[in-house]
């Protein structure tokens, strides 16, 4: 199947990263949330971000003018249903995507396919909410969306074929690389990185090292770009919490047991980032562990 058109289901960090790769790429985009303010952040955003593209020279000022008239946004979430391709990047909440799905689908068209950015929760579960099972599946872009070259794509036990091969076309012409996962708790790259960010928070909760001593530690020990604990609070604390629960209630393993700490400081609202305080004090520059 052929798509043109593309619609994106919340307008937050993941949902305007994807708009800015699509309309970047030669497709039309509508971007809904509940949200109005939210919206016009995200085509800001999306503004600035081309613009440093432009600055850097990897695309010239005609392809940022381009893109940006491809963009439209809505608060009228039936509004997607014009769409042949239509991916949710809400918030990592089953009852909140269960409940986005079913409002949606009564508008779509018949041939559009359904996909989730969900980075754990069950494609065939979310899918058996639908009216497409066989027209759905995960889509799961890293963050952040135009930067990363992964696209994660994840087959529900009743995706058919045309589906995924039409979706492993578009990945390529965004220009990015597709990795086929199956549909288990937090597909492959989750499934490695979350435990990886839990084992360095009971590192820290068991007094084993400090913030800035495990960070540097897998920095300069195992050449990563970023310390597990630093990109925790990138991530944001309460996905990396919401990952873990779906590892722990769906593979039945304690290794997958959240760390405490972890949970304590999503329960104090320290979530990293996006509220200025995580396992780094981000109000102060430069940052500052907070333990």
């Amino acid at each position: 199947m052929e798509v043109s058109k593309v619609g994106i289901v919340g307008a937050g960090q993941m949902g305007n990263g994807i708009a800015h790769v699509f309309a970047l790429a030669g497709y039309d985009v509508m971007m809904t949330d509940i949200d109005r303010d939210a919206l016009d952040r995200a085509v800001a955003q999306i503004d600035q971000n081309l613009e440093r593209q432009v600055s850097r020279e990897k695309i010239n000022a005609d392809a940022k003018t381009d893109a940006m008239r491809r963009i439209s946004t809505t608060l009228d979430l039936p509004e997607l249903g014009t769409t042949d391709l239509v991916i949710e990047a809400a918030t990592e909440r089953e009852t909140i995507k269960t409940a986005i799905f079913e409002d949606l689908v009564p508008h779509l068209q018949p041939h559009t396919i359904l996909t989730s950015n969900t980075s754990s929760i069950s494609i065939t579960r979310l899918a058996s909410r639908t009216d497409r099972p066989e027209k759905f599946m995960g889509f799961h872009f890293m963050n952040p969306v135009p930067v990363m070259q992964l696209v994660e794509l994840i087959r529900g036990i009743a995706t058919d074929e045309p589906t995924f091969k039409t979706c492993l076309g578009v990945v390529d012409k965004l220009g990015k690389t597709a990795a086929s996962a199956e549909d288990f708790p937090a597909f492959i790259v989750n499934r490695i990185l979350m435990p990886m960010i839990n084992e360095a928070v009971y590192t820290l909760y068991e007094g084993v090292g400090s913030v800035k001593s495990i960070d540097e530690s897998l920095r300069l020990g195992a050449n990563h770009p970023m310390g597990p604990l630093e990109l925790a609070d990138f991530i944001g604390l309460d996905t990396c919490l919401a990952i873990m629960n779906v590892l722990h209630d769906g593979l039945a393993d304690t290794k997958y047991r959240p760390c405490p700490l972890l949970t304590k400081y999503v329960e104090a609202g320290w979530l990293g980032r996006k509220t200025q305080r995580g396992f780094y004090d981000y109000r102060q520059d430069p940052p500052t562990p907070t333990r």
